[in-house]
């Protein structure tokens, strides 16, 4: 079911880390369905093997990629490991939207009392659809693989040049590695 409504402020909240070729088209999205976006950086309070960029760096690249659109505001949401709580922050920080965009059925539990809710492929024509995730690039930073192909060319800059990839297979990439092999 594809959307085709233009709102007056829409929101998501996503991880980020880091912004991938999956994001792009629903990033743009976002800024192209509403007068406002509100772009959540979730767990933004923590950094470990799932969140291994800082959220200045997730600000840095979502700003990437988000460049020459003026119509999103970029909003830290920490965990705080309770969901209730989590959500009542959540409607604190967001307020009134006219839709929420999740593909996480966690969140989308959470928020079905207080938000009009949207997959983000609702937003997102299926010509434009990339099948990447995180998970994806996490795993082949970690290999040391072909990682740059799965992230947008001014993310992969800015990864390389701040050496945040060398930085995540040297703090990250074992974990990553193992987490990997006890899922596969």
């Amino acid at each position: 079911m594809e959307i085709h409504h233009h709102f007056e402020r829409i929101a998501m909240i996503a991880r980020w880390k880091p912004v991938h070729l999956g994001h792009l088209p629903v990033l743009h999205a976002l800024c192209g369905s509403a007068e406002h976006a509100f772009i959540g950086i979730g767990s933004s309070n923590r950094y470990n093997s799932r969140n291994p960029f800082t959220l200045e760096e997730t600000v840095d690249m979502l700003q990437l990629a988000l460049a020459g659109r003026d119509n999103y505001t970029l909003i830290p949401v920490p965990d705080l490991d309770d969901g209730p709580r989590w959500r009542l922050m959540v409607r604190d920080i967001f307020g009134t939207l006219d839709a929420f965009v999740t593909d996480n059925p966690y969140v989308a539990h959470l928020l079905r009392e207080d938000y009009l809710l949207l997959r983000p492929v609702a937003l997102v024509p299926l010509e434009a659809r990339v099948a990447v995730d995180g998970t994806m690039v996490r795993r082949e930073l970690a290999r040391g693989g072909d990682w740059r192909a799965l992230v947008p060319p001014e993310i992969a800059d800015y990864i390389t040049s701040h050496h945040l990839d060398e930085r995540f297979r040297r703090e990250f990439g074992l974990e990553t590695l193992a987490l990997d092999s006890v899922v596969s």
